[in-house]
């Protein structure tokens, strides 16, 4: 009986890579869709505004999943910060997300963004990660249940 040794497989150390970005995306999908057969599969969900001139002023990238809805990315330009558009980008995520059967939406942000923000739109802090990215500041987790 010989015993056959396993290939050696060597971890690839890279900068950022779409394509690895995009398999890893698709694979996952497929994963979850296996286990979760009756649950919504994920969408990804974009908000965008642009001005006059079609330049991008502001913007949520994000995704829902059956009953849960996330923003990764959320960005207004400064010109624009404190004028309301930063809600309206809020506002039309969140609709969209119920209208997708989402009953709740997920965000995080560092001390040095926008938690206030969050919380004066009705999100509730769930989990908070003490020096990170540095020690005099915090990722912060939040959570908003939307309403039926």
């Amino acid at each position: 009986m010989s015993t056959l040794e396993p290939p050696r497989l060597v971890p690839e150390v890279a900068g950022a890579d779409p394509e690895l970005d995009q398999h890893l995306s698709d694979r996952l999908s497929e994963f979850n869709r296996a286990a979760t057969p009756d649950v919504t599969p994920a969408e990804e969900l974009t908000i965008r505004v642009r001005d006059e001139t079609d330049e991008l002023v502001g913007g949520i990238s994000g995704w829902t999943w059956g009953g849960a809805s996330g923003m990764g990315m959320v960005w207004v330009h400064p010109a624009f910060r404190g004028s309301g558009l930063g809600s309206e980008l809020l506002r039309a995520f969140e609709t969209e997300a119920a209208r997708r059967g989402c009953t709740h939406v997920f965000v995080t942000s560092f001390t040095f963004q926008a938690p206030g923000f969050y919380e004066r739109h009705g999100y509730r802090q769930i989990f908070r990660w003490e020096g990170v990215p540095t020690p005099e500041h915090a990722d912060v987790h939040f959570r908003k249940d939307l309403l039926p």
